[in-house]
């Protein structure tokens, strides 16, 4: 077996650079024939989109956005390059929210996941991701046969007869959330059935590393992605364990939650992506997600960015006084005060009123001057704090609600 996917994880970044400038400005171009996607990106030149910085000023398409222009234009809200019924599935997610999806040849990228974690002929793969309306078990198979492994479609649920399956077919690759693997292994132990699952590829919920280890002392090797069911896979674990690789099917950028602008490296902030997709170009498609960028290149040898994996949501609105308060309402209030470099949102109890505080980093020493920017763009009145620049948390919140609900 091979230790890289294809020469695409190892290329120099002067010829990464090289291709997003070829292909970004094409894969625009063609997306805008959809109509949904022209009504997103209106007035945009794609020939002038051939760098990174230059798709940081496309405006950033959100799930909401997804299912507004879905409901006008059902299934898919006209974001599609073909008609729906071209398509091998059709999914449902939550909200009702519908994603295509195909068979062809890694049509979500997971093989690059699934080869990483060292899956390929010979293995059997017992597939533990849901089948029903959403993607998660066809994308898993999809990434599978991508890499020549067999598949078990087993789904969910049904824990004795999964341990009698392993035991049987001799499975040797888990695909499926990170908690159910321990409890088909519990649950084969008290069958007294040794399983020969030595790989594990999971996704769809967090991965403690006291988990990653219980397999490990089990003999079992446990990597994990990140993919969503409009995106596909993101960004993987490789063997190193040092952060994910992002794939290289995506353009991933950090942003401040609220705006889509990207922020420094190391900054948290919110993943948004644009996905080299022909089939489902989804153009700066911001995930909702925090995530960092991590300096260098992973010790595997794969060369593309990494990100830090799963930090929290970016979605940190709340009600405050009655009143929504939003990060783009934060990042506004950011943007009208030159001398501001960042703001925080934090919303507390005083005996049975609500109290907001707003804590603003700049180099000013008087609160009271931007009192009616606070109003303006949050509002309310609140309690001003200046804070020196750089001492707010790097932990992309923007809101942060220390209110007790118990």
């Amino acid at each position: 077996m091979r230790e890289h996917f294809d020469e695409l994880e190892t290329r120099s970044a002067d010829a990464r650079e090289a291709s997003l400038a070829e292909c970004l400005p094409a894969l625009i171009g063609a997306a805008m024939t959809a109509p949904g996607i022209a009504a997103h990106l209106q007035g945009v030149d794609p020939r002038a989109v051939t760098s990174r910085e230059a798709l940081a000023k496309l405006p950033v398409l959100r799930k909401s956005d997804l299912g507004s222009a879905q409901k006008g234009a059902p299934p898919f809200g006209g974001l599609v390059m073909k008609p729906a019924h071209a398509f091998a599935h059709i999914f449902q997610s939550p909200g009702p929210i519908y994603e295509p999806g195909d068979v062809s040849y890694n049509w979500w990228r997971l093989g690059r996941f699934v080869h990483a974690a060292g899956v390929g002929p010979g293995d059997i793969v017992q597939n533990c991701f849901g089948y029903h309306l959403t993607p998660a078990g066809m994308m898993f198979e999809n990434a599978a046969r991508t890499v020549g492994a067999a598949v078990l479609p087993a789904g969910t649920g049904q824990t004795e007869l999964q341990v009698r399956a392993a035991a049987d077919i001799g499975s040797t690759v888990y695909a499926g959330t990170p908690d159910y693997l321990r409890i088909i292994l519990e649950k084969a132990e008290e069958m007294g059935e040794a399983l020969e699952i030595t790989k594990a590829t999971v996704s769809g919920g967090a991965l403690f590393p006291s988990l990653r280890q219980s397999y490990a002392d089990r003999g079992i090797s446990c990597l994990q992605c990140y993919a969503t069911a409009d995106l596909g896979n993101i960004a993987y674990e490789s063997a190193a364990m040092e952060g994910m690789i992002v794939d290289e099917g995506v353009i991933v950028e950090i942003v401040r939650p609220g705006t889509g602008d990207p922020v420094a490296p190391g900054e948290v902030g919110e993943v948004v992506v644009t996905t080299l997709n022909p089939d489902y170009p989804l153009i700066r498609f911001a995930t909702g997600d925090l995530s960092a960028v991590m300096e260098g290149t992973s010790p595997c040898g794969r060369t593309n960015m990494r990100i830090k994996g799963w930090m929290g949501r970016a979605d940190q609105t709340t009600k405050i006084k009655g009143m929504f308060v939003r990060p783009e309402q934060v990042a506004s209030f950011v943007s009208a005060h030159a001398e501001v470099q960042k703001a925080r949102v934090i919303a507390t109890r005083d005996g049975e009123m609500d109290v907001m505080t707003v804590q603003i980093e700049t180099e000013a020493d008087d609160p009271t001057r931007f009192d009616g920017g606070v109003r303006a763009a949050l509002k309310m009145k609140g309690v001003i704090e200046l804070v020196a620049p750089g001492s707010l948390p790097n932990d992309g919140k923007v809101i942060d609600d220390q209110r007790s609900y118990d």
